[in-house]
């Protein structure tokens, strides 16, 4: 990889772990060798994970310093030789795990997520395997599209290709992330009903909005579970988009009907604890394992996305050396939808 006499700037987490020492800093900018595309990042988006790596709950041994964030996009600027999937001027953003195109997910691929196991994107420039591409929907911004790579796509596997949503099915989404509104978005687009639960009212009026049929407010309804089945007749919901982790587990087993599915994909409130596998035995559920999805599963989405001139629901924007503020409001968990860090203009 050749490196140009210019400057690009690369935010870092570096030294230590916490959000307070994340700093920009100036390198050069990276030229792309056979095979790669080199991109510049308009904008990025911030996911829980992004948070857990910076406070050094994700991994504790990680090496750093580390780019931050996975979820970025951006225009190609230029191609190294024998790239044939993307041009320069072509909108792009990159996939989550960069060698996860198709199939299965395999241990191997967790070794190439963005942000995580390797640098992320929260820099002007950064250099892609082409493969590691996928052109964005042309209605979005490109801060629009820096939402999609973990929440959106996310959020289709579970629901499209785990679940197998239909038409009529009932989705109990968690929350009101970027994940969950996704979920909502895109269970609506199946013409399937969605209930919302939320701490708060507000942002439950949002969701129905939204499209949600209804909304259980947790904090004032502590038995949500019980809710959700008074509001299904009894049977409770076909897909639950479990993002709450141990904490809400088992009222999200409660929540779903027989032969139902669970979607596990976040852990807001926990990771380890006993859990009573009754509910799961006695009414036949079905745990899906959630850990974003593939290639061939984001151009799946966007095609969906295109067609229906689907656009994401971005909470706030803030500029790149505001990172630390972006994750600060991440932790209040004030925000409805995406939080959005821009590098330059759309």
């Amino acid at each position: 990889m050749a490196q140009t006499s210019e400057t690009s700037r690369v935010a870092l987490l570096d030294g230590a772990f916490g959000i307070e020492n994340l700093r920009i800093v100036h390198r050069p900018k990276p030229e792309p060798g056979p095979g790669q595309a080199l991109v510049r990042i308009h904008a990025a988006s911030l996911n829980f994970r992004d948070y857990l790596v910076a406070t050094g709950r994700y991994n504790p041994k990680m090496p750093l310093p580390r780019v931050p964030l996975s979820d970025g996009a951006g225009i190609v600027e230029a191609v190294g030789g024998g790239v044939t999937r993307v041009r320069p001027g072509d909108r792009v953003a990159g996939i989550f795990m960069q060698t996860w195109l198709d199939g299965p997910n395999r241990a191997e691929h967790g070794a190439s997520a963005l942000g995580g196991a390797i640098d992320g994107v929260l820099a002007d420039h950064v250099l892609f395997d082409e493969n590691g591409l996928v052109h964005v929907p042309g209605h979005l911004s490109l801060a629009e599209a820096a939402t999609l790579p973990c929440a959106a796509v996310t959020a289709w596997n579970a629901l499209v290709e785990q679940c197998r949503v239909r038409a009529g099915d009932v989705v109990l989404v968690l929350g009101t992330g970027g994940v969950s509104l996704f979920a909502l978005q895109f269970a609506r687009l199946h013409g399937a009903r969605v209930i919302a639960t939320s701490g708060s009212d507000e942002k439950l009026a949002r969701a129905i909005q939204l499209g949600a049929s209804s909304g259980v407010n947790y904090k004032s309804t502590p038995a949500w579970d019980k809710r959700v089945r008074e509001l299904t007749g009894g049977l409770g919901a076909d897909h639950v988009i479990e993002v709450g982790g141990t904490g809400t587990l088992p009222r999200s087993l409660g929540a779903a009907r027989t032969s139902g599915n669970v979607a596990i994909i976040g852990v807001l409130t926990g990771i380890s604890s006993e859990i009573n596998i009754a509910p799961i035995l006695h009414k036949h559920l079905t745990l899906h394992g959630i850990y974003v999805g593939s290639r061939a599963m984001f151009e799946d989405m966007n095609r969906a996305i295109a067609q229906h001139q689907l656009r994401p629901i971005v909470d706030r924007v803030f500029e790149m050396e505001e990172i630390q503020a972006a994750l600060r409001h991440m932790e209040s968990a004030a925000h409805f939808g995406k939080i959005v860090v821009t590098l330059q203009g759309d």
